[in-house]
């Protein structure tokens, strides 16, 4: 599904990936942690097409395409999705008609027509019955005035109209309440299937409790240092990141 080869980035004369690899194969969900400064985030903007980023070596592959040089809005059209640590607000733009956009733009992008009118609505109940979100919640602008939990639980509304296949979820867990971190899980958890593939950007284990991993990986100084099932993010929640240093040290 998602094949990254040599990985290497930088922002202005700051490297920050340092030789990434990393394979997620459909079906799967790979959890990805380290300590503040470690390439996470980076990882995540860059897979996402984010253009502050200089690429300096290496491919990013997305069902054996490359998309290394594809700009943001053509790796979206094709099946990358970014949950942002901080949404952004677009007063005067209801939610309903964000996703219409967005669908329509991706159908565009793909020599298809614009969805139906009535088949949108369809769809657009479908997804929010799924997630249990309210009407209401659809008419009103996007982001604006919504709490952490709403706008994450937006985000994972947009994933599912979407139906990406490969949906990256940055620190998506950052700020939320026990109560809407379970209902952002739920949501992603209702979402993954056979066909996609997901993910997760974490600093805590917490929220591995409820997306449960395939594989955890350990990046630090801009590499993956370490990879494991889930056991391995209870083990960094009892030691911390010292241990893994040691441990490459020895």
């Amino acid at each position: 599904m998602l094949s990254i080869k040599n990985l290497h980035a930088s922002i202005g004369d700051k490297e920050i990936l340092r030789g990434i690899n990393l394979e997620i194969k459909a079906g799967e969900v790979h959890a990805i942690m380290g300590p503040n400064g470690a390439g996470k985030s980076t990882l995540a903007s860059i897979i996402a097409g984010n253009e502050n980023y200089e690429v300096t070596d290496g491919k990013i592959l997305l069902e054996n395409e490359d998309i290394s040089e594809l700009a943001p809005e053509e790796r979206a059209h094709k099946g990358v999705f970014l949950s942002f640590q901080y949404p952004v607000e677009i007063p005067g733009v209801s939610v309903t008609n964000f996703m219409r956009t967005a669908i329509n733009e991706t159908r565009k992008a793909k020599g298809l027509e614009e969805m139906p009118a009535n088949e949108m609505l369809k769809l657009i109940r479908e997804k929010s019955e799924l997630l249990e979100i309210d009407r209401k919640f659809l008419s009103r602008s996007l982001n604006e005035g919504f709490s952490g939990g709403e706008k994450k639980r937006n985000e994972i509304f947009q994933m599912a109209m979407l139906e990406p296949k490969i949906a990256i979820l940055d620190e998506t867990d950052s700020g939320l309440d026990i109560d809407a971190l379970r209902i952002v899980a739920n949501g992603v958890n209702k979402l993954k299937n056979k066909n996609n593939a997901v993910l997760v950007i974490t600093h805590y284990q917490r929220l591995l409790d409820y997306i449960v991993p395939d594989f955890v990986h350990v990046l630090m100084d801009g590499r993956i240092v370490k990879s494991g099932g889930k056991e391995l993010a209870y083990e960094l929640e009892e030691k911390g990141y010292d241990w893994i240093k040691q441990e490459q040290e020895a």
